[in-house]
Order: structure tokens, then C-alpha cells, then sequence
């Protein structure tokens, strides 16, 4: 037998009987409570991920990040003889949950599925990541080498991460992002980006029963502003503008001095990114009510993940080597936006949701599919041996 598929069958192998250490791994993980603004829970994930790459003859570098979660970098020279430009699998530790969550409901499995916060979105991708990165490690490299990023705060929009992210993604020929795979098994080719305001208001206290005319209500000129923020969408175009949060007064029994919200607005095309953003832009700056003022400032934002020729030759290598290894992916749209965004937006050919399969994320009906470990695992590595037939 040729020595590379004497190395394809020695990755396919060792992962197929790896499913109980990646479980056990996984069990770590999501035992850890990391919601994006708790840097150390999120450096705890961190700690134990490092930890099994480190064990596995894996060179990691931390980047120090102030505000949120380290990043962490993984490498894994090429094999002998190979100086492609490097394949990246990319991943986030952070999360949507609050600290406590996991006391709660701690990591569990019943009936074939896992449940546990984060379980799917996205600390399965995590495990699946290190330990394809662990294979190609024990057995020689791959073609080109290897470079595993994990980082800390995907779930607020990247805004410490996104430039670490960035500069690795153009220096990348290939990223494969490991969200979850999609319920169905498919894998994501494209998704909308989104640009995430906060706003605050700010108007005149009175009191509201004895002087009621000398107030200017901030409240009245958020809601003013959010029925025309919400008429900015356009569904058709693929536009969505939603006021998601909202907060204001200082007492019932006062014209409310200051109201804040928080604008969610999704596009497709990146062409109408401009366009939005300086529309709801202009919404807050025409205040209507007497007096009353508005600031508008960009939190964060993620970029569009845009099919490309060579993006889809990516997808369609994927999808043949997973058919290869007996199951079958499509090509699905995402509504929802991830780091993917910036890698693709910086030019590397990109593939989304390549991680173990779950759905309900964010919620706490959230699962993975155990016995999509294993498998999902061995197609990222099979896609990445045979990485060189790709023309991009």
C-alpha cells in the first residue's frame, strides 16, 4: 500500500477509536461556564484544551486578550517535503450562557444526543478540531501544515478576536470553521453578515404629574425611532432590522430622561452593508421630539460569509469526501452570521458548520449528535489529505 494511504488509513483508524476521548473531552469543556464576558471561564476552556494539544506533541502559543477570552494557537508542521500554505480550522470557546448555567444542567448524554451548554455550538467543533489536529500530529503531517485557532468571544461579534483572525486567514489556502453541522448533516456555504448598534437617548426629567410640559420624553422618541428602524427591512433584498433589547425611564412617575436599545441589522449582499448602516445612521440622528438627543455607536459586526469559485470547490471536495466515508452533505444558507465571515471576507476559501452535528443552539433544548463525532471528524481529515487535488 502507497505510504499516503497507509497514512489515510492510520488518521481514519485512530479516530475511529477515539469517540470515548472525545467525549470525555468534551464532558470538560462544557463543565465549564464561558459565556463571552467571563475571560476566566473562557481561559479555563482554554487551559484544557492546551492542555491535551500540548500532551499530543502540539505547539501552542497564547495571545493575550484584555477584555474577553486569549486566543490560542495550535501548529502542526506539514509533512516531509510539504510547504503548502497552511490549513486552518478555526473554533470559539466562548458562549451564549450566563455563569451558572452549567450548574443547572451539567453535560449529559441520553438517547444518542449530548446536551449541556455549548455542547454543539461550538465546543464539539473545539474537540473535533484538537483531535484531527492530534491524528495528523501522530502520523506525520499533512500535506500542508496545520494551524488551529481557538478563540474567545464569536458569540459578541469578535471584536477582540476578529483581527487575530484576520491575519491568520490570509496567510491560510483553506479554512474550515467548525460550527455545528446542521441538523440535516449539511455543511454551510454562505450566511448574512450583521452589524450590531447600541443607542442612547437622552431627553429632559420632569415630573410627570405636576409638571409634565417641561419634560421631553426619551422613551417616546425610542419608540419614534423604532417602528422607522424596523421599516428599514426589506426581505426580499435579505435586509432585517431588529431593535432586540430595550431599557429607559428613571421612575413611573417621570418624563424618562434617557432610554438605550440595542439594533440587530442583517444583509447579504456586502454591496448593502453601506447603504443600511447609514440609513439607521440618519434614523437616530433626526430626533422628532423637542430637545431630545441620540447617540449611535457600532458594538460589533461580522461579515458576510459570500460564495466564491473557490469556495465552492471547497464544498463540493468536502461533500465527495464525505460521500466517500458513507454520508452525504448539501450546501446550506445561514441566516445566522460567524467567524467564518472574516475569513472568507479577507480572501481564504472558506467552509462553514464542518463540526459534529447538533441544532437547538443558544437554547437549553440544545444537542449534539453523539455518533457524529467520529465520522464529521474523519471527513475534515480526509478533506485535508487530499487538500492538494483542489484548484484554487
Amino acid at each position: 500500500m502507497p505510504a499516503d494511504q497507509v497514512t489515510t488509513q492510520n488518521i481514519h483508524d485512530w479516530l475511529s477509536a477515539r469517540e470515548a476521548d472525545m467525549l470525555a473531552l468534551l464532558e470538560k469543556l462544557v463543565n465549564i461556564d464561558s459565556g463571552s464576558y467571563d475571560k476566566a471561564g473562557v481561559d479555563a476552556v482554554g487551559d484544557v484544551i492546551r492542555s491535551f494539544l500540548e500532551a499530543e506533541g502540539i505547539d501552542t502559543t497564547t495571545i493575550p486578550v484584555t477584555d474577553h477570552g486569549d486566543a490560542i494557537r495550535a501548529m502542526v508542521p506539514a509533512g516531509s517535503g510539504q510547504s503548502n500554505r497552511p490549513i486552518m480550522f478555526l473554533g470559539h470557546r466562548d458562549t451564549v450562557f450566563p455563569k451558572g448555567e452549567v450548574a443547572k444542567r451539567p453535560f449529559r448524554i441520553e438517547n444518542g444526543q449530548a446536551y449541556g451548554p455549548g455542547v454543539a455550538d461550538m465546543k464539539a467543533g473545539l474537540v473535533m478540531n484538537a483531535f484531527v489536529l492530534a491524528a495528523f500530529r501522530k502520523f506525520g503531517g499533512a500535506p500542508a501544515p496545520l494551524v488551529g485557532l481557538f478563540t474567545g468571544d464569536e458569540e459578541i461579534g469578535s471584536p477582540t478576536s476578529r483581527p487575530i483572525i484576520e491575519n491568520e486567514a490570509r496567510q491560510a489556502r483553506i479554512v474550515f470553521n467548525s460550527e455545528p453541522g446542521r441538523p440535516a448533516g449539511n455543511v454551510v456555504t454562505g450566511r448574512k453578515g450583521g452589524v450590531f448598534f447600541v443607542v442612547e437617548i437622552h431627553g429632559v426629567a420632569a415630573h410627570a404629574g405636576g409638571s409634565y410640559e417641561k419634560g421631553r420624553s426619551a422613551i417616546e422618541e425610542l419608540a419614534r425611532k423604532i417602528s422607522a428602524w424596523h421599516a428599514l427591512t426589506d426581505l426580499e433584498q435579505g435586509i432585517t432590522v431588529n431593535v432586540g433589547l430595550i431599557s429607559g425611564g428613571q421612575s413611573v412617575n417621570t418624563v424618562a430622561p434617557l432610554a438605550t436599545c440595542e439594533i440587530d441589522c442583517r444583509y447579504i449582499n456586502p454591496k448593502d452593508r453601506a447603504g443600511i448602516v447609514a440609513r439607521i445612521m440618519a434614523v437616530a440622528r433626526e430626533c422628532s421630539v423637542p430637545d431630545t438627543t441620540a447617540e449611535i455607536r457600532i458594538r460589533s459586526e461580522f461579515s458576510p460569509l459570500a460564495e466564491t469559485k473557490a469556495s465552492n470547490a471547497v464544498f463540493e471536495h468536502y461533500a465527495a469526501v464525505s460521500k466517500e466515508l458513507g454520508f452525504e452533505v448539501k450546501g446550506e444558507f445561514s441566516g445566522g452570521c460567524a467567524d467564518s465571515g472574516f475569513t472568507a471576507g479577507v480572501g481564504a476559501a472558506t467552509l462553514c458548520a464542518t463540526g459534529p452535528v447538533g441544532g437547538n443552539a443558544h437554547s437549553p433544548e440544545e444537542y449534539l449528535e453523539v455518533a457524529s463525532i467520529v465520522p464529521r471528524a474523519q471527513a475534515l481529515a480526509l478533506a485535508v489529505l487530499r487538500a492538494d487535488m483542489l484548484e484554487l
